[in-house]
């Protein structure tokens, strides 16, 4: 089956205009799925301007008809589980079923504390995650629902209208063998390898389970021409260098990088360009990498 590819695109820096350009751009060549950020300020660069993740990729879903939409991911201590079910079987609907539902339980804690949400140790905020997600697939049901939690209650409460396809696909990132990767195997349908975590793909993807589908991220570039590979790759490492999992060169040599990915299981890579997103630097990977994936 051929690789699938997403388009991530962290709504900072960028006008909304922009942002439409390239989801639409994206749309058109073929992609996936597009995928924003969830944070209220962006992480170590506050003073830049950023645009709300759920707004966000509200407003593209109106502008949009193939694509699919999500966040990776979306910070769950920002909003109440039965509020979040709502927000995503609405956006769902209204997007014709294009919606997935990428969730963490948050990645920055010095943004948790400074705006109000707490310093919880891993272990609390991961428990925290699960009886959201608990909460959001009994919501999905249509049927009434009585939870009773150690962080959340619901009493005899319906939501309605359900998810097009009956619930939203959930996807968790992440490699934690304790925490992390029990919730990818209990409650997620896409779990987002850490490209860090690729040397230990193999243990984690059991960990995992046989039916979870998998997907990985990577900053991306992908050189014009034998004489421009150079420039193209120091721009990807002037400016994701400290990511980690960079994915640049020639596009034999990217096609190379990710056929090894693709080989041991990966169905979708969520691509950030070191270009931020150009639609000649999507066509230009859509014409001449993904053929070989």
């Amino acid at each position: 089956m051929p690789a699938l590819v997403g388009l991530f695109l962290p709504q900072m820096r960028m006008t909304f205009d922009q942002v439409e350009a390239r989801v639409r751009a994206a749309e058109e060549l073929g992609f996936h799925s597009a995928w924003f950020m969830d944070h209220l300020a962006p992480p170590a660069a506050p003073q830049h301007d950023m645009l709300e993740g759920w707004t966000t990729a509200s407003a593209i879903a109106a502008r949009t008809s193939t694509i699919r939409l999500g966040h990776l991911v979306l910070c769950g201590p920002f909003r109440h589980p039965a509020l979040l079910a709502k927000m995503a079987s609405t956006l769902d609907v209204i997007s014709g079923g294009r919606l997935d539902l990428g969730i963490g339980w948050g990645s920055v804690p010095d943004e948790l504390r400074r705006y109000g949400f707490g310093d919880e140790r891993p272990a609390l905020k991961a428990a925290r995650l699960v009886e959201t997600l608990e909460i959001m697939e009994a919501f999905f049901t249509g049927e009434p629902v009585t939870y009773e939690g150690e962080h959340f209650t619901v009493t005899d409460a319906v939501q309605r209208p359900r998810p097009l396809n009956g619930r939203v696909p959930i996807h968790v990132g992440g490699a934690g063998p304790k925490l992390t990767m029990p919730i990818v195997r209990d409650h997620a349908d896409w779990w987002n390898c850490p490209c860090y975590a690729v040397e230990q793909f193999d243990e984690l993807r059991l960990r995992a389970g046989e039916r979870i589908r998998v997907s990985i991220q990577h900053p991306i570039a992908v050189a014009p021409s034998s004489a421009a590979r150079e420039e193209t790759v120091a721009l990807l490492e002037r400016r994701f260098g400290a990511w980690g999992g960079l994915v640049g060169g020639t596009p034999d040599e990217v096609a190379a990088a990710l056929r090894k990915e693709v080989d041991i299981g990966v169905e979708l890579f969520i691509l950030q360009f070191a270009d931020f997103g150009t639609p000649e630097s999507m066509k230009l990977f859509v014409e001449e990498v993904l053929p070989a994936l």
